[in-house]
């Protein structure tokens, strides 16, 4: 059996499209939807297995890509937004009708991706995102009842769709926290 990461991609990756500027998301209300825009191509797209990030029903992956804070503005209806856990680093700001998590957004000047915000491009109608490029927090997916004996299907599967799998973010998403520390430390 196949093991299903995430609807957008259990059939096979499509790439992004050169020169795609962005577009607009929205929540899942059939009434009224949250929506946003975004003025930016999605960077560090890829399927995470964290037991934080928003995945539509049945999936046990999300797929998440983070852009420019200043690039995602709230278009309509956003009194319909709250932070789902106000304590968490990434701040999921969520339609509080339908659940669904349309951006997440890090408050400490500190950390390492502030600045960035992180959204979702399937709740986009539009096309030419750039494609998921690896898988994060793989194992995380056991917190979020996969059982273990899954977890080589699991593996196999994202290999097969050229999702690298990593325990943790992409080695150049992990590099760029370290020189984040290391500068803020006077290192580099």
């Amino acid at each position: 059996m196949t093991a299903s990461i995430h609807p957008s991609v259990d059939a096979g990756i499509q790439p992004g499209r050169p020169g795609f500027a962005g577009g607009r998301l929205r929540c899942h209300c059939k009434n009224e939807p949250v929506e946003l825009v975004v003025d930016s191509q999605v960077a560090h797209n890829h399927a995470c297995g964290c037991s934080k990030c928003w995945k539509p029903a049945g999936a046990v992956f999300s797929v998440v890509g983070v852009v420019p804070r200043d690039k995602v503005h709230v278009l309509a209806h956003g009194d319909k937004l709250g932070v789902v856990d106000a304590g968490a680093t990434i701040q999921r700001h969520a339609c509080q009708v339908c659940g669904v998590h349309l951006y997440g957004r890090i408050e400490n000047t500190a950390h390492p991706f502030y600045g960035l915000d992180f959204i979702h491009t399937e709740l986009s109608s539009d096309e030419g995102w750039e494609a998921p490029i690896f898988a994060a927090f793989v194992s995380s997916v056991i917190e979020n009842g996969t059982p273990p004996s899954e977890m080589a299907g699991i593996r196999s599967r994202l290999m097969e769709l050229g999702l690298p799998p990593y325990d943790c973010l992409s080695p150049a998403l992990m590099d760029a926290i370290s020189t984040h520390v290391a500068k803020s430390r006077g290192l580099s």
